[in-house]
């Protein structure tokens, strides 16, 4: 199963506060820990809201709308996608992360193609597969 561990944002991350050399560093630590266990795919910080925007659809149209973003629990300030037997696992895992002072995280399992059932039909999945497979090579 793959996860999404989304990393919330706090005050400091939207001011634009870079994490000091001993966070980058057990960040790296554990970094390093989850790709040689296997389970990581992907992992980053993201730049705060206000260099950012958000796209809002109505009527088949989208408008743009330029952050900064009240800082709510719905901004992200980084994130992970990481290979785990199970959201305990991933759990226990995530557990381990370096923060402290009340940061928060989210973990979502990822929609596998199983995942959708008879909805997926032979010509979806082979696109998918393409698709996935085109993008890997760039």
């Amino acid at each position: 199963m793959r996860f999404m561990v989304i990393v919330k944002a706090s005050k400091d991350t939207e001011a634009g506060v870079m994490p000091s050399t001993e966070l980058l560093t057990a960040m790296g630590k554990f970094n390093e820990e989850l790709v040689n266990a296997g389970m990581m795919e992907a992992g980053e910080g993201l730049h705060p809201s206000s260099k950012g925007a958000r796209v809002k659809y109505q009527g088949g149209e989208g408008r743009a709308i330029s952050g900064p973003f009240p800082l709510t629990n719905d901004l992200v300030a980084g994130f992970w996608v990481i290979k785990a037997k199970s959201l305990d696992e991933a759990i226990g895992w995530m557990k381990r992360a370096p923060f402290d002072g009340g940061d928060e995280i989210e973990i979502r399992q990822v929609f596998a193609a199983e995942d959708f059932g008879e909805a997926l039909t032979p010509e979806l999945r082979e696109q998918e597969e393409r698709l996935r497979a085109q993008a890997g090579k760039k």
